[in-house]
C-alpha cells in the first residue's frame, strides 16, 4: 500500500500542473522605419465553408489574386462565387506596411455580428494570425466586452518584408500560425525552406521550439522582376509554385525553374490592350529559337511592366549554349470542392474509421461561441517603436513569447475529476 504521504504530494503536483500558467504563443516581429510596403501572404484556413467572395471581402483583397497566387484556375465561369471548403489552407496575399515602427497590414477591416468577441473574431475568423488585444489596441476599444453590431475593426494582422530577400535571394515572407502538429522540420518540408532558415529568420536558438499558436515568417522562394520604378508593379515578387494576375487581369506571370520570372497573357484576358512585341509577331511570352554552328538565337517577347494603362512588351534577343525546351509553369488546379491531405495546414489526426466528420458550423455560430472555448492566442503589443536596421545578409526580427492563463474553470474541473478518481482508488486518503 502506497504511503499516504506519497499519494498526496502526487495529487498537489497534478493540481499545481493543472493552474499554473503556460507559455503560450510567440511571433515574429519585424522592426521598421520606413514607409515602403511590399506584398506578403498569410498562411489561412478557412474555419467554414466560404464564398471566395466572402473569403476575399474578409481580408480585404482581390479574390482572382487569391486564387493565382495558390494556382486555382481563374477561368471557370462564376469562380467568385465558388464555395471554397472548410479547413482549406490558402495563401492570402496582402500589403505590408509600416506602421508605428512595425511591420503590419492594416488594409483589413471586419464588420461585427451578432455575439462577435474580440477573441472569436482572432482566434476563430482570423485563425489566430492576430489577437483580441491587438484588435483592441487598434480600435482603442475600452470595454472588449461591449462590441456593437455591425462596428468597422480594423484587423491588424502581422506581416514581414525584410527587404524582400532571405540569404541574398529573392523570397516572399508568408505569416504561418504553428498547429499543435507542427515541428520546425515538418514546416521547412512543407514551404521547400530549412530549418535554419526558419530559425534565423524567427530569431529562435538552438534550443527553441515551435508550439501551438506561434506566429513564424516563413520564406518562400520567389521571383522578382526588373520593371522600371514608374511601372504599377514595379518590384513584382512571384512566389514559386503560384502565380501573379497582374496588368488589369490581362496578364500572368509566374516563377519558372532557374528562377526566372515569367509572364504571359491571362487565360481570363478581356479587353485588354496588344500584347504583340513592335517589329515582330511575336505575342507576349512567345519564344523563337534558331539553331547555329555558335549555339542557339533564342528572341522572346517579354513583359515590361503596367505603365500609364499600358501593357509594355519588349524583345530580347540572346545567344544561348543550348536552345531551351517548353516553359515549364505551375500546373493549374480546379476550385476545391473537398479537401484532400494536402490541402490541410497541417497533417490531419488519425480518425476511427467510423467516425462521421461534424459540418461546419456556419460563421454566425462560430461567431457567438463563448471565450472560454476558444483556443488562447495572446500576441505582443504592436505599438513598440523600437527600430532595429535588417543586417546586410538577411532579415533581423524579434521573437516574442507572451503569456496567458489556463482556463482556471476548465483547470478545476479536471482537477475535480481526478481527486474523485483517486478517492475510489485510495479510500483511506
Amino acid at each position: 500500500m502506497p504511503p499516504k504521504t506519497t499519494t498526496t504530494t502526487f495529487i498537489t503536483t497534478v493540481l499545481l500542473l493543472l493552474t499554473v500558467t503556460s507559455v503560450t504563443p510567440k511571433s515574429t516581429i519585424e522592426p521598421c522605419s520606413t514607409n515602403n510596403s511590399c506584398t506578403a501572404l498569410l498562411g489561412y484556413t478557412l474555419y467554414t465553408d466560404l464564398k471566395l467572395s466572402e473569403l476575399a471581402n474578409l481580408f480585404q483583397t482581390d479574390p482572382i489574386n487569391i486564387l493565382s497566387i495558390n494556382s486555382i484556375d481563374v477561368s471557370q465561369s462564376d469562380v467568385v462565387s465558388h464555395i471554397l471548403p472548410s479547413q482549406l489552407f490558402l495563401k492570402i496575399p496582402i500589403t505590408c506596411s509600416c506602421v508605428d515602427g512595425i511591420r503590419k497590414s492594416v488594409s483589413t477591416r471586419y464588420k461585427t455580428r451578432p455575439s462577435d468577441t474580440l477573441s472569436s473574431i482572432a482566434d476563430v475568423v482570423y485563425g489566430g494570425l492576430v489577437s483580441a488585444d491587438q484588435i483592441k489596441e487598434a480600435n482603442e476599444i475600452d470595454d472588449p466586452n461591449v462590441l456593437d453590431v455591425g462596428m468597422s475593426l480594423v484587423v491588424p494582422l502581422q506581416c514581414a518584408c525584410f527587404n524582400g530577400t532571405d540569404n541574398n535571394m529573392p523570397v516572399v515572407y508568408m505569416a504561418y500560425v504553428v498547429r499543435p502538429v507542427d515541428t520546425l522540420a515538418g514546416i521547412a518540408v512543407r514551404f521547400k525552406t530549412t530549418v535554419t532558415d526558419v530559425m534565423v529568420v524567427n530569431g529562435l536558438g538552438g534550443g527553441d521550439d515551435v508550439e501551438d499558436g506561434d506566429i513564424l515568417a516563413i520564406p518562400l522562394s520567389a521571383c522578382a522582376s526588373n520593371f522600371p520604378r514608374h511601372a504599377f508593379d514595379y518590384a513584382l515578387s512571384v512566389p514559386s509554385g503560384g502565380y501573379a494576375v497582374i496588368a488589369n487581369h490581362c496578364v500572368q506571370c509566374s516563377c519558372t525553374p532557374g528562377s526566372r520570372l515569367y509572364c504571359q497573357p491571362a487565360s481570363m484576358s478581356v479587353s485588354c490592350s496588344s500584347m504583340q512585341c513592335k517589329r515582330s509577331n511575336l505575342m507576349l511570352g512567345n519564344v523563337t529559337v534558331q539553331q547555329s554552328s555558335a549555339g542557339c538565337n533564342v528572341t522572346s517577347c517579354d513583359y515590361g511592366g503596367f505603365v500609364n494603362g499600358t501593357i509594355i512588351t519588349t524583345l530580347s534577343s540572346s545567344l544561348q549554349p543550348r536552345c531551351p525546351g517548353p516553359q515549364q509553369v505551375p500546373q493549374l488546379i480546379a476550385p476545391p470542392i473537398v479537401v484532400s491531405p494536402d490541402m490541410v495546414s497541417a497533417p490531419p489526426t488519425p480518425a476511427s474509421p467510423d467516425m462521421v466528420p461534424a459540418p461546419a458550423p456556419s460563421p454566425f455560430q462560430l461567431s457567438g461561441a463563448p471565450i472560454d472555448s476558444l483556443p488562447g492566442s495572446v500576441v505582443p503589443s504592436t505599438s513598440s517603436s523600437l527600430v532595429f536596421p535588417p543586417s546586410a545578409n538577411g532579415p533581423s526580427g524579434t521573437s516574442s513569447r507572451a503569456c496567458t492563463l489556463v482556463n482556471p474553470l476548465s483547470s478545476f474541473s479536471l482537477a475535480m475529476v481526478l481527486v474523485l478518481f483517486l478517492k475510489v482508488m485510495f479510500p483511506f486518503l
